[in-house]
């Protein structure tokens, strides 16, 4: 008689083990084991209170499941702050540290255990876990991105013991607390430094210098990011902070960094003084601080300088090479780049005037100085915004201007990410699908922590058909640049993507995700959430959002998103178009 099949099911798993258990009880064998009890006990009670299920207990180890990866999360992240808070406590030879490890994974349910792969993957990522924290798998960040209040450090992909391909692995651990180790010292070692480079304080009395200091941090982030050994956070997030009373280590806990760069700038006269310092968020000490002083005509050498001067603070054995290359090419004049820093703030608030008044200022700063290749790709992109946004009559004539600008730029410094991350947007835009990812990649390339780079990335892999690899990438400029001020369109290109792959309720929660940003902009959030509802066969919701979406573009249609999105293929938007038909689009 054949066998009755086994019972499967989908569910979060969350294994956690004693860190260097055998070293603590060859020290105090009986103090040791109530300690161990005392904390897996506390541990087991902690995750039954956020409805997992505790199936076992192997010695100093327990293996939980969750219905819920964000309750698997949520409860781990408690489990190890509290082990924190009280590790401080402890004398460091009687600290009792656990790893702890969460996959979501299709398993054998059976005399109320569960087996399989996807059980042993939960082990292999708690082994990789540092001690004091959490290793999760891709499959569990996709479900709790953006629904925790930390973040989780991307490591990449690595391959564990018997299993068959790598995986793509996420870490964490409790922020503020000396106290919590990173486990193995060596890979500690080799993981890349990641800095915040905060906007310097205006320390003038006129705020329409705030240009300087802005300048100045924005000119350090681009250097640093292209030093490949160095993780740097986009300007975009840390420039969220300015303006606000920080603590460095929240910063750094809520940014996923380990170094914090703040200072300030004080202009009087034609002298400009520059005050900043490098603090190990994990310590709180001052790795390094320095004053300067010079006339303004000397400020892009002050920026060489620093730049320099960080990365030896950072990592020494960076070569010179590296150092060197990382030095930004300057305008050659001031007022080129007074013009080209006041043309960005009014860029990034992606409204129509400022927009048009960041093109006069880019335009301005190009006849300053004709060799300078950011202001021309700046520009490009000012004349995509205008063409993405809707807000172009002919958009034609803006997209050939603007590619006329983004060669310009190339023409200027053809190792200018920026410059790239132009072109790569306007080719998307005429449909060249194949030569807008090969911009974008070797503007990545170029700078590897350049968070809109991804997800322009990730929209023109979307439009080619590519979808997994657009989720991907998309994932990265979320995960690269927390508090951008793109986050909306990072996100509800997200949707879109899974609106493609016919993904609908994922859809939706990336497309809900997007209306709770505070900016999101435009027709385009209501009109993905339309869709994604409408192809859920909720009319009735759809229609709602729908109206919201034809209240901020009374004329879309059918054909304007067919023109603004190119495919590479034939009816490669046809499940968005879908939903969008049912809600009465034509």
């Amino acid at each position: 008689m054949p066998s009755e099949p086994l019972n499967r099911k989908l569910t979060a798993i969350l294994y956690t083990d004693v860190a260097g258990y055998s070293r603590l009880t060859g020290g105090d064998e009986e103090g040791t084991h109530r300690r161990v009890m005392e904390v897996l006990d506390y541990a087991s009670q902690q995750i039954s209170d956020a409805g997992g299920k505790v199936l076992r207990y192997a010695g100093d180890a327990i293996l939980a499941e969750f219905s819920s990866a964000v309750s698997a999360v949520n409860a781990a992240m408690d489990i190890q702050r509290e082990m924190a808070r009280k590790n401080q406590q402890v004398a460091d030879d009687k600290k009792v540290q656990i790893r702890i490890g969460i996959n979501i994974g299709d398993v054998i349910e059976d005399r109320g255990e569960v087996f399989g792969d996807g059980v042993n993957l939960a082990a292999r990522l708690e082994a990789a876990a540092p001690e004091g924290g959490i290793c999760i798998s891709g499959s569990v960040h996709e479900q709790v991105i953006g629904k925790l209040k930390e973040n989780f450090t991307d490591d990449g992909e690595e391959q564990f013991k018997n299993i068959s391909r790598p995986v793509h692995v996420y870490r964490w651990i409790p922020a503020q607390d000396s106290s919590v180790s990173l486990g193995n010292p060596a890979k500690r070692g080799s993981e890349k430094p990641s800095i915040a480079v905060l906007a310097l304080t205006n320390m003038s009395n006129d705020p329409d210098q705030d240009f300087i200091g802005d300048g100045i941090t924005e000119d350090l982030i681009t250097a640093l990011s292209k030093i490949r050994s160095f993780k740097v956070i986009s300007r975009e997030s840390t420039f969220s902070y300015k303006g606000t009373a920080i603590d460095v280590r929240q910063v750094a806990s809520e940014l996923g960094v380990r170094f914090v760069l703040e200072g300030s700038v004080r202009k009087a006269g034609n002298r400009v003084r520059v005050t900043v310092q490098l603090i190990d968020a994990e310590t709180g000490h001052h790795v390094w601080a320095e004053r300067y002083d010079r006339e303004m005509e000397d400020i892009f050498d002050l920026q060489d300088e620093m730049v320099r001067v960080i990365a030896s603070a950072l990592e020494p054995e960076l070569s010179a090479f590296e150092r060197e290359r990382a030095v930004s090419k300057s305008p050659e004049n001031l007022d080129a780049w007074e013009l080209y820093q006041r043309a960005l703030w009014y860029m990034w608030t992606f409204e129509e005037e400022n927009i048009r008044t960041a093109l006069e200022l880019f335009e301005q700063s190009s006849a300053a100085d004709p060799k300078f290749a950011p202001a021309y790709a700046y520009y490009a992109y000012c004349c995509y915004q205008f063409v993405i946004l809707g807000l172009a009559e002919n958009p034609d004539a803006y997209l050939q201007e603007g590619l006329e600008s983004a060669k310009k730029a190339l023409q200027c410094d053809d190792r200018d990410a920026i410059s790239y991350f132009a072109i790569g947007r306007i080719h998307m835009m005429l449909g060249d699908h194949d030569a807008s990812i090969a911009a974008l990649r070797k503007s990545i390339e170029l700078n590897p922590c350049f968070a809109q780079a991804y997800h322009g990335l990730g929209f023109a892999l979307s439009l080619a058909g590519e979808l997994e690899e657009s989720k991907l990438t998309t994932r990265q400029a979320v995960t690269m640049s927390p508090r951008d001020p793109m986050m909306w369109a990072f996100t509800v290109v997200h949707a879109l993507t899974y609106i493609l792959s016919q993904e609908y309720e994922t859809a939706l929660e990336w497309a809900n995700r997007t209306l709770q940003i505070p900016n999101a902009t435009g027709y385009w959030p209501h009109a993905v959430k339309a869709s994604a509802l409408a192809n859920l066969g909720r009319i009735d919701e759809a229609k709602q959002s729908f109206a919201l979406a034809l209240e901020a573009k009374s004329d879309l249609s059918i054909d304007f998103l067919q023109k603004n999105m190119p495919t590479k293929h034939a009816g490669g938007l046809d499940p968005y178009l879908d939903g969008l038909r049912q809600c009465g689009l034509e």
